[in-house]
């Protein structure tokens, strides 16, 4: 994961000669004409470093400077201007800069100085958490959460971050694995090399061993040159397999064989390649039933499941809905727009009593929807239809069972068979659409109907 830096200048030239010299040293640049939008910028994710000229139109650089350390403390502030002044540079640093630098500047010297700010940030990042805890904070590496469970997860996080063993992500879909893969190797000795995230489901098997791999050319149609795969790409760092379960087996064969050998070949190539990552891997099924079914490799699942975290979903951690409303209210606001939007109490109770079935990502997509049409307030008339009519509560209002007992399993297949064939009747049998619509993909629906006997096998 490259370190991410936001330039911050008025002018236009200014900002683009910035981001091609950082640019060409590896870094992630974003750009910020105002104050006001860079404010905006550090509320959509973490921000590193911020370079910031002093002399703007609207709020001041030295102004937003108190207003990054408010907000987000960790964030380093490099100082920028071509009038300084000593009382310039005490105020700067009085307000937690790093250094204060004057135009012109030497591009090695700009360098080397966020070089030394981005270490000493570091540092300050890591003895905060050992000093506090994880289990203390609302927060922890962009995840939110005051709930029992979720404080243990960041103390689990920290723990796990400081081995190398391979970590299995547990949860249902839009819980936040993938947040939780990066904040393990945020913490871990790999935090400097890259983070490559994969989602398994999303790909073709037929380029599976070449994504992952990589290929040389000529080994298959359409292999036009040489080309490196994504273990390669993370090389010394994390790789992280999202949505593991839906690997073909013959990959999950290849797969082992990596982890238990740490080298790999090219698709079509002969020369070995060592392979020094971290794996971390998630799923939202459960994957013994998987191993049960011969649908996964049970060496595999024992290489992969040394470490397992499990993240609760939304539904169980209600006490941290009104933290993620707050956070994604700040994170969509509209331009200009200086306090986040408010929430009516009436919209509050309809989002506390939801069950949430898509978890965080559906309550991040509600509030955005809602902020659409009234970025002020969230209200009761600006939230979907289907918080205001809730309409999963009536799948378990009538729950009864029988004096006699009863056998749930065969129910609840009943019930997911039923669902499976009404997806495919609203999209007139095209399959990829009616999983989208149950929120799974496409081969994790043609698993589903398999197992009922219902594939017919076109797509």
């Amino acid at each position: 994961m490259k370190i991410k830096i936001l330039v911050v200048d008025d002018e236009l030239s200014m900002r683009e000669f910035m981001s091609i010299l950082l640019e060409r040293e590896g870094y992630e640049v974003r750009t910020a004409s105002s104050a006001e939008e860079a404010l905006r910028v550090i509320e959509t994710g973490l921000i590193d470093l911020v370079l910031s000229d002093v002399n703007m139109p609207g709020l001041s650089g030295i102004e937003l400077l108190a207003r990054i350390k408010e907000r987000s403390p960790e964030t380093a502030v490099l100082m920028i201007t071509a009038f300084s002044t000593a009382e310039q540079a005490v105020e700067a640093m009085k307000l937690g800069a790093y250094d204060y630098i004057c135009k012109p500047f030497r591009n090695d010297e700009m360098l080397q100085l966020i070089v030394n700010a981005l270490e000493k940030q570091g540092l300050k990042r890591e003895n905060s958490q050992l000093r506090m805890g994880a289990g203390d904070l609302d927060s922890f590496c962009g995840i939110i959460g005051k709930n029992p469970k979720m404080r243990e997860l960041f103390d689990l996080i920290l723990k796990v971050a400081a081995s190398q063993s391979s970590v299995l992500v547990l949860g249902e879909s839009g819980t936040g694995k993938e947040l939780v893969a990066r904040s393990i190797h945020t913490c871990s000795p790999r935090k400097g090399k890259p983070f490559i995230a994969v989602n398994c489901g999303a790909i073709p098997d037929n380029l599976i061993e070449s994504e992952l791999f990589g290929h040389k050319r000529g080994s298959f149609t359409g292999a036009i040159s040489d080309r490196s795969g994504l273990f390669e790409q993370a090389e010394g760092g994390t790789l992280f397999l999202d949505e593991i379960g839906e690997l073909p087996l013959l990959m999950q064969t290849k797969l082992l064989r990596v982890i238990q050998e740490r080298e790999f070949k090219r698709v079509g190539d002969a020369v070995t390649r060592k392979a020094d990552i971290r794996i971390i891997s998630a799923s939202n099924r459960i994957l013994e039933n998987q191993v049960k079914e011969g649908a996964f490799r049970e060496d595999l699942f024992y290489r992969l499941n040394v470490v397992q975290l499990l993240l609760p979903p939304l539904r169980e951690r209600i006490e941290d809905i009104p933290l993620l409303i707050e956070c994604f209210c700040r994170k969509y606001r509209s331009s200009g727009q200086e306090k986040p939007a408010s929430v009516t109490p009436g919209a509050m109770k309809l989002l506390m009593n939801y069950q949430f079935p898509g978890n965080i990502r559906e309550l991040e997509n509600c509030i955005e929807r809602s902020l659409i049409i009234n970025p002020d307030c969230i209200s009761e008339s600006s939230l979907p239809y289907q918080f205001r009519e809730n309409k999963y509560s009536g799948l378990t209002a009538d729950c009864e069972i029988p004096e006699s007992g009863m056998m749930l399993e065969p129910m609840l297949e009943e019930i997911e068979k039923r669902y499976l064939l009404k997806a495919l009747e609203k999209t007139g049998g095209a399959k990829k659409k009616a999983g989208e619509l149950l929120g799974m993909s496409f081969r994790s629906f043609r698993y589903r109907l398999a197992k009922f006997g219902l594939d017919n096998g076109e797509e």
